[in-house]
């Protein structure tokens, strides 16, 4: 018996599948991937905007696709900022300096927004 989730999860691999089929699957690979790794959900999203560009040409399926991989595309993005976030404090870098690069206005909030994008990586809601 299927789960919603495996349902899910087929249907967000058909949608890789539509944009890697869409040329994705020839990007260069990433300095930071490792040898055989498939491109993320953003590069698959950023790609299937790009195929959208001239819309007389524009394959449906594709911008569908990629309109399907936009949840799972946030998420990595998540991750990264909770990284990033992580990686500045540890480089010594002060909650107003991080404030500042995020272009928020106190430290304050760039501290709630670490808690929120963390409850969110880690599956504890905080939208």
């Amino acid at each position: 018996m299927h789960t919603e989730d495996q349902y899910r999860a087929a249907d967000l691999d058909r949608a890789r599948v539509t944009v890697n089929d869409a040329g994705a699957a020839d990007l260069g690979p990433r300095p930071w991937q490792h040898v055989g790794q498939p491109p993320s959900d953003v590069d698959l999203v950023r790609f299937a905007a790009w195929a959208a560009r001239d819309a007389p040409t524009t394959e449906p399926s594709v911008v569908e696709a990629g309109l399907r991989l936009l949840a799972p595309a946030r998420a990595e993005i998540d991750q990264v900022e909770v990284g990033l976030l992580f990686a500045a404090r540890s480089a010594g870098m002060t909650w107003p300096q991080i404030a500042d690069a995020l272009t928020l206005g106190t430290a304050q909030a760039a501290q709630q927004r670490l808690t929120r994008v963390a409850a969110r990586v880690s599956g504890d809601g905080g939208s």
